[in-house]
């Protein structure tokens, strides 16, 4: 049964910085990519980041290139999001989602991913 478990999120200063993780079970990390996007209040799901399967190459979304690191661990069968220079537009809740197709180069569309995470709620506010 594939779950994708997130954490890592909380409350944070402008300037801070959280490291997300998304812990895998049911797949391995090593055949399909990983996706990261986040829902603000009010707003629509957007991609902000996500990592493909073999050299493990990140793509990030122009908000947060520069800012947000994505990397994985294949023997934990987890990735990471650390995320620095947080601003009050990152806050929103984060979902971690497994691309649908094994051995595919990663994108930020939505709905190219099958399984998604519960997701963690990270807020920047002083």
């Amino acid at each position: 049964q594939v779950q994708l478990v997130e954490s890592g999120g909380g409350l944070v200063q402008p300037g801070g910085s959280l490291r997300l993780s998304c812990a895998a079970s049911g797949f391995s990390l090593g055949y399909f990519a990983i996706g990261w996007f986040r829902q603000a209040p009010g707003k629509e799901r957007e991609g902000v980041s996500c990592i493909s399967t073999g050299d493990g190459y990140g793509s990030y979304s122009d908000d947060v290139k520069g800012r947000f690191t994505i990397s994985k661990d294949n023997a934990k069968n987890t990735v990471y999001l650390q995320m620095n220079s947080l601003n009050s537009e990152d806050t929103a809740v984060y979902y971690c989602a497994v691309h649908r197709r094994a051995g595919s180069s990663c994108s930020l569309t939505s709905y190219e991913y099958v399984y998604w995470g519960q997701g963690t709620e990270v807020t920047v506010s002083s």
